[in-house]
C-alpha cells in the first residue's frame, strides 16, 4: 500500500509539473517564439540557398502548350 501511494504521489507531482510547464508555454507563447526565432531563420536560410531556374532567361512562346480537345458526345 505504501508503494502504491508513493507511485500515485509521484504521478500527481509529474502531472502538476507538466500542467505548469504547458501553461507557461501557452502564456508566454514560447512555441510561437521558437518557430519565429529558431525554425524560421533556419528554413529561410535553407530555401534561399536552393538553386532555381532563372525564369527571365527562358523562352516564352504562346504555342508551347498542347492543343486540348475534348471528345464530344454523340447526339441522341
Amino acid at each position: 500500500m505504501k508503494k502504491f501511494k508513493k507511485i500515485l504521489c509521484g504521478g500527481l507531482v509529474a502531472a502538476i509539473l507538466s500542467y505548469i510547464g504547458l501553461f507557461l508555454v501557452f502564456f508566454f507563447d514560447l512555441d510561437g517564439k521558437f518557430l519565429y526565432y529558431v525554425v524560421g531563420p533556419f528554413l529561410i536560410k535553407h530555401y534561399d540557398n536552393m538553386p532555381r531556374k532563372d525564369m527571365t532567361k527562358s523562352e516564352y512562346a504562346m504555342d508551347a502548350f498542347p492543343k486540348y480537345e475534348y471528345a464530344q458526345e454523340e447526339a441522341r
